[in-house]
């Protein structure tokens, strides 16, 4: 392989996980560099800087980029090389890893995560696009994202922790959401605790709220959680880290290529990062990243 097939450039989030992006970062360069990787470090001041060093690489045509980080760095590093020959290594450094659970990645011993990395082997997935942003898990436009809002306001506790307290608060005030829906251009209007666009089937830490998304079906899964008592979203919320919900009364679920969601009022999030506020049109790109996995 030519020498410059070979160079990796690295995509760390310094405080990903407490701290933990940057001390990961320094394993993970050494292992590369003994295996004969040239790596070129980025490191952003910011998440903007940090998409204008990648973006710099992918466009001087760097073989891969990996991301050391959680989800939100996934999300990043997905904006540089998403539709590019440039292939997406993850190395878990964050809170949530989901990305890493839907393939299996080691989220605990990032050696072993560097290691999958140098063995080279890529599979190619969908992602889905708003605009000129793209997302690789799951959009969050209710309940689930104003918690979002909530807990990114909050400084305390850390963690998954931080999200089941918000979760907690805004339960005592939420009231259901009036949304307009367009699902392959059919209209409805419907009222809901959320509705949820996958791509892949988990967000926030392994909440299963898109179960038996398919990361290369080419489709959308979207999932309309109708409106409960708060008893009952209470009852329903350990269930979506089993992918159990999907039994319940109030769900409901379709296969589109295209949706738009509107409902007034809510910014939306995706890959656990402030996505947007509705209304909003996400459409699949079929096989628009390769990743190191």
């Amino acid at each position: 392989m030519p020498a410059h097939r070979r160079e990796i450039a690295l995509l760390t989030n310094p405080t990903a996980g407490k701290g933990k992006g940057a001390r990961v970062h320094d394993v993970v360069a050494g292992r590369l560099r003994d295996a004969g990787f040239a790596v070129r470090d980025l490191l952003g001041r910011d998440a903007d800087e940090g998409l204008d060093l990648a973006r710099a690489s992918v466009a001087g045509g760097v073989e891969s980029l990996v991301v050391v980080g959680g989800d939100g760095m996934v999300h990043l590093g997905v904006q540089a090389v998403a539709g590019t020959p440039t292939v997406l290594g993850v190395v878990p450094a964050g809170t949530g890893n989901d990305v890493a659970r839907y393939f299996d990645l080691p989220r605990r011993d990032p050696l072993a995560a560097t290691d999958r990395i140098i063995a080279g082997r890529t599979r190619t997935i969908d992602l889905a696009r708003s605009g000129s942003k793209y997302f690789v898990t799951v959009l969050a436009a209710g309940f689930d994202a104003i918690v979002n809002e909530r807990a990114n306001a909050m400084r305390w506790p850390k963690g998954q922790m931080r999200y089941n307290v918000a979760t907690l608060a805004e339960l005592r005030t939420f009231e259901p959401l009036s949304y307009r829906l367009e699902l392959d251009g059919e209209a409805r209007r419907v009222d809901a605790m959320l509705v949820a666009v996958g791509n892949g089937p988990s967000f926030g830490g392994g909440l299963r709220i898109t179960e038996g998304a398919v990361l290369d079906d080419g489709l959308l899964d979207v999932v309309i959680i109708k409106p409960m008592t708060k008893p009952e979203l209470l009852r329903t919320y350990p269930k979506l880290f089993k992918g159990t919900h999907v039994t319940i009364p109030q769900y409901e679920h379709h296969l589109v290529r295209s949706v738009t969601v509107a409902a007034p009022g809510v910014v939306s999030y995706a890959d656990g990062e402030r996505f947007g506020p509705l209304p909003l049109t996400v459409e699949c790109a079929p096989g628009a990243l390769t990743v190191l996995a």
